[in-house]
């Protein structure tokens, strides 16, 4: 066989194939030509492969017949539209829509955990039992500030990012029986209650607040907002609303649960990485606090604010079709 005049015969065809796997959309008409030379590709493929040892001709009719396969699969290249609309879209939306849940969450925690640190900071007999030997206010400051310097600062925000991360989806895993989301708030609360009634009562409650504020923030938020769409997904069971199963119902809430559940690991980073440089950095008490109360404000414009207008436009958390169909789009 003369392979130069066997090439050179179909070189049109491949021409036309590499053509047809650029463009974007095709039209019915045109679909068909891509199988068809697909297949053509493919069998010219093996003639050549069974013919000639040029690897360079192999490499590239090699790579036409795969981005061939591709386009008639529906694979698609790369793109970061889908993550963009992810973040500008979908998860601002998602936060949105279930702002009541964490809201109530934060206001709730927030009230109960202000009354636990006042009432074990003036029941000093309490944290004794509960914390023998903790009362000490040189062994305790040192305790509480020593915390957040006692290992590398990216080291500390990997393991806080995690401890963080485990709690979060603790409460967003076992929200649909309710309790066990009740529980880990509970435990998260008595904790702080503990060490921060710890520091009123040997009057450091200054330290106690310029160190957990500008980390805590957003962290804590992002723990009340893990409790807060796990315990909405749990409602769904109980409450499913009309013209929805129970079934329907918690599938949809815990679908917006998981896309919550991917912008918290983010969240949770951010904390991570505040808790671990800005917190112990030494800086000023107001500039530290100031760093963690501007990333919290924009957390709740980007939620409140951004979600809301996405609301408005009636966007939905739904990926764009053209990022959900797994076939040639037609025209």
């Amino acid at each position: 066989m003369d392979l130069d005049a066997y090439v050179s015969e179909r070189r049109g065809e491949w021409n036309r194939l590499e053509a047809l796997t650029r463009r974007r959309r095709l039209d019915a008409h045109e679909a068909d030509e891509l199988v068809l030379l697909y297949q053509r590709a493919a069998t010219h493929l093996s003639v050549v492969r069974s013919h000639s040892a040029d690897p360079i001709l192999l490499a590239s009719l090699s790579q036409l017949v795969l981005a061939g396969r591709s386009a008639v699969t529906g694979s698609r290249r790369f793109s970061w539209q889908p993550l963009a609309r992810f973040f500008t879209t979908t998860l601002p939306l998602e936060l949105y829509r279930s702002r009541r849940w964490w809201l109530v969450v934060t206001v709730l925690n927030v009230l109960v955990g202000g009354v636990l640190i006042a009432y074990f900071g003036s029941h000093p007999d309490i944290i004794e039992s509960l914390s023998p030997g903790g009362l000490d206010s040189e062994t305790a400051t040192n305790s509480f500030v020593g915390y957040y310097s006692e290992f590398q600062a990216q080291n500390f925000a990997a393991e806080v990012w995690t401890h963080n991360a485990v709690i979060a989806g603790q409460c967003l895993a076992s929200g649909v029986l309710i309790l066990p989301v009740i529980y880990v708030l509970g435990q998260n609360l008595l904790n702080i209650g503990l060490v921060g009634g710890t520091m009123v009562y040997t009057g450091n409650s200054s330290t106690f607040w310029t160190y957990i504020l500008p980390h805590g923030f957003l962290e804590l938020t992002s723990i009340f907002v893990a409790a807060g769409v796990g315990l909405r997904i749990g409602w769904a069971w109980i409450a499913p609303g009309p013209h929805r199963t129970r079934g329907r119902a918690l599938a949809e809430r815990a679908r917006a649960g998981m896309l919550v559940a991917l912008g918290l690991v983010v969240m949770l980073l951010v904390s991570g990485v505040l808790e671990a440089y800005v917190t112990p950095s030494g800086w000023p008490d107001p500039v530290r606090i100031g760093i963690g109360f501007t990333v919290w404000a924009a957390f709740l414009w980007y939620a409140l604010g951004v979600g809301a207008a996405a609301h408005r436009r009636g966007e939905s958390s739904e990926l764009a079709p053209e990022h959900t169909v797994a076939s040639i789009p037609m025209g």
